[in-house]
């Protein structure tokens, strides 16, 4: 790429302004269709709970290259012309994909407003009811919390997601009951005894779990031309009585537009090492994209994709993605102080792997790695995070072991 070619990112994300900050002062435009300032996903948790004011979660200023509140409808690949919801066009020389994941919606009874469309509306959610994906969520939640102490919130999903939205709402006093339809808390990431601490933690915040538990469909009552939430009906016949229902199903990668604009599409946009679509001048970055079997969905990964990208578009010799070894980190904050979480890797064992677990019920600490003959391949780390580090980088570097204590305990192995 010369830099006399435009560049268009479509998405305001971080990987979308990550990679315009690293391109500047070539000539870029990045499509942002929500209002707000951009901001860092990761913190909404932290904003719904009241930790942090909504500026806090801002991304740096993108100045100009910034077109806020501006939806891309179609691309219009022969012309290279990206058309957007106000009835403007960006051509690009180089088209960059970040848009990001969709929340994904359950098909349970009661969840659309099938009223909406006669008064204006296209399958609205019921009033009271919620995802929780994007700072208009997150507010919108916020503001149905205000001056309402003891309100009853039902969240469905118990992974990384539903989790954290359950601290959030326990804390701002809530009165919360997190259904979950798999057998422990954050299956992808935790075992059965790194789940049962943090089960006893959401607990101890007041936070009612339930595991092994199918979501049927929503109770709604009209109220004027719309519905208003009242319960979430169990598989099993019973109801929980709910003011506020919230979303936490997972995401899935958003690609309708490169779908509609003929390019490949698997559960994300698909990309070679260079980041590129099925059409050489587009690529795809970040929650949308697919690469290697793999669509990662997390911050890590979305950064390094555009660090990536950038210096392939710079023409830089050897610039490739080979993909990237993610790591997840939560912190819950609680009434006995914060519970860390930390996951790497492989943490459910293969055959003819070895194990190492330190449990300590005093503490609530929990620590676990997961070893393939002279490499580490995984671990898991709860309540106590000092050796993460240490952990993190023989798992990256993928290095033969060469002592395992010393990277398990706090006193160097002593």
């Amino acid at each position: 790429m010369t830099f006399r070619e435009r560049v268009v990112v479509i998405g305001a994300g971080l990987a979308g302004l990550r990679l315009a900050q690293r391109l500047a002062p070539a000539p870029v435009t990045v499509l942002g269709e929500e209002s707000h300032a951009p901001y860092n996903r990761v913190l909404l948790a932290e904003v719904l709970a009241g930790r942090f004011a909504p500026e806090v979660a801002a991304l740096p200023d993108p100045g100009p290259a910034l077109r806020r509140g501006v939806r891309a409808v179609r691309v219009d690949r022969a012309a290279r012309l990206v058309h957007c919801d106000d009835g403007t066009t960006e051509p690009y020389g180089t088209l960059v994909l970040a848009t990001g994941s969709n929340p994904v919606l359950p098909p349970l009874r009661g969840l659309f407003d099938l009223e909406a469309p006669r008064t204006g509306g296209a399958g609205a959610l019921p009033d009271g009811v919620h995802a929780f994906r994007t700072m208009t969520d997150c507010l919108a939640l916020s503001d149905a919390l205000r001056d309402r102490p003891g309100l009853r919130a039902v969240v469905i999903g118990g992974g990384l997601l539903g989790v954290s939205a359950a601290r959030a709402l326990a804390v701002r006093g809530a009165q919360v009951v997190l259904a979950q339809q798999g057998g422990r808390l954050m299956e992808r990431q935790l075992d059965e005894g790194a789940a049962g601490l943090l089960h006893a933690h959401l607990t101890a915040l007041g936070v009612e779990v339930h595991t092994g538990c199918r979501v049927r469909g929503l109770a709604t009552v009209p109220v004027g031309s719309r519905r208003t939430v009242t319960g979430v009906d169990l598989a099993d016949g019973f109801r929980l009585d709910a003011d506020l229902v919230v979303l936490a199903c997972g995401v899935r990668p958003r690609t309708g537009l490169a779908r509609a604009a003929g390019l490949a599409v698997g559960t994300g946009v698909l990309v070679d090492d260079r980041l590129r679509t099925s059409d050489p001048r587009v690529h795809a970055v970040g929650d949308c994209a697919e690469h290697a079997g793999q669509a990662y969905g997390l911050a890590g990964p979305a950064l390094e994709q555009a660090d990536v990208l950038a210096a392939v578009l710079q023409g830089r010799a050897g610039a490739r993605y080979t993909g990237t070894r993610a790591l997840t980190r939560l912190t819950l904050a609680g009434p006995a102080g914060p519970l860390d979480l930390a996951a790497f890797g492989e943490t459910t064992p293969g055959p003819g792997d070895d194990v190492v677990c330190l449990a300590d019920a005093t503490r609530s600490t929990y620590r676990k790695v997961v070893v393939r003959g002279d490499r580490l391949v995984g671990g898991l780390l709860l309540g106590e995070l000092s050796t993460v580090g240490a952990l993190a980088r023989t798992w990256e570097s993928d290095e033969p072991l060469d002592q395992l204590s010393h990277l398990l305990t706090d006193d160097g192995g002593s």
